[in-house]
């Protein structure tokens, strides 16, 4: 099966020690978002976790702890945009984080690794020519360290709105403009270019769009084959194979204007104060009246079956 890390919170960049603490334990709870009083406990074992996914704006923190993650398979996703202090307050500095994505891949293979440059939007300050330019930077800079970049254009969420307000929907016409521009520098520093949630309008001049977290690239980061149950995305124009998340919203101290998963940076903050590293819960710990039930887990591995990668 598949452990997800990111869809919800940055857990690499904050909670790196806690999910330490899960690895060596064997188990992680996690609250239902919709029902807080319904937990669900997952071994985090690989006899039944086939792949661990992460998805992090600075995976520094997570590199002492790197020897525990070596049984499992895993697949990492790092976030390098051009933004500065006034969309990332948190974020740390871009080179900084490079360099961790550079570590990172020396650790685990450039195979293992992926670069995601999003959400883009366009306003005065980060301009169609200034996002070609901050890319080609970043581009040049992961060189080698990846084959993978992921790009999608800013959803206008409700809360995103609020968090972010007088930001803009990318109109077609640019996203085609500046995807098509992306598309050929990424292919000049050896990287295949993802679009998020974009339908398939890049394809034709060279982009991936079958996903930007497949079973073929789950496949490749397990360096096995693995048979996947039917699954249903999260939304109708994500192709991604999600797995399950350990994460939960509102727990992201990098407090990013363009956020999906804060709706408001005060609650991200007290929830941050919450955090026990030594709880099996992200948030707090177990209260009167939940209700904790042990998630179905089996590996996914087809030992018998061929896998056609090749693995670096």
């Amino acid at each position: 099966m598949i452990i997800n890390t990111g869809q919800r919170t940055d857990i690499p960049a904050f909670y790196a020690k806690w999910f330490a603490n899960r690895l060596r334990e064997g188990f992680v709870l996690v609250r239902n978002p919709y029902n807080l009083q319904s937990v669900t406990r997952y071994r985090l074992s690989p006899e039944v976790v086939d792949v661990i996914g992460f998805c992090t704006k600075n995976p520094a923190p997570m590199l002492p702890y790197m020897d525990l993650l070596e049984p499992y398979g895993q697949f990492w996703y790092v976030t390098i945009t051009p933004y500065g202090k006034e969309i990332e307050p948190r974020v740390p500095d871009k080179k900084k984080v490079a360099e961790s994505f550079r570590r990172l891949s020396d650790i685990v293979g450039p195979t293992r690794v992926g670069w995601r440059y999003d959400p883009i939007f366009i306003n005065d300050d980060y301009t169609p020519s200034e996002h070609l330019e901050a890319f080609e930077a970043i581009a040049k800079a992961l060189q080698g360290y990846t084959d993978t970049c992921v790009i999608s254009f800013i959803d206008l969420y409700e809360k995103t709105k609020r968090n972010f307000p007088g930001v803009r929907a990318v109109l077609p016409e640019q996203k085609l403009a500046l995807g098509k521009a992306l598309v050929e520098i990424g292919r000049a520093h050896g990287m295949t270019i993802r679009p998020c949630a974009e339908g398939d309008a890049l394809s034709a001049c060279g982009a991936d769009c079958s996903g930007c977290m497949t079973p073929a690239m789950y496949a490749r980061a397990a360096r096995a084959p693995l048979r996947f149950p039917r699954y249903a995305p999260a939304r109708e124009a994500c192709a991604c194979y999600l797995g399950c998340d350990i994460g939960a919203y509102n727990t992201c101290g990098h407090l990013c204007r363009y956020c999906y998963a804060n709706a408001d940076h005060g609650a991200a903050l007290d929830n941050m104060r919450a955090h026990d590293p030594e709880s099996p819960l992200l948030i707090g710990r177990l209260l009167p009246g939940d209700t904790v039930r042990d998630a179905k887990q089996e590996s996914w591995a087809c030992p018998d079956e061929q896998l056609s990668f090749t693995f670096v």
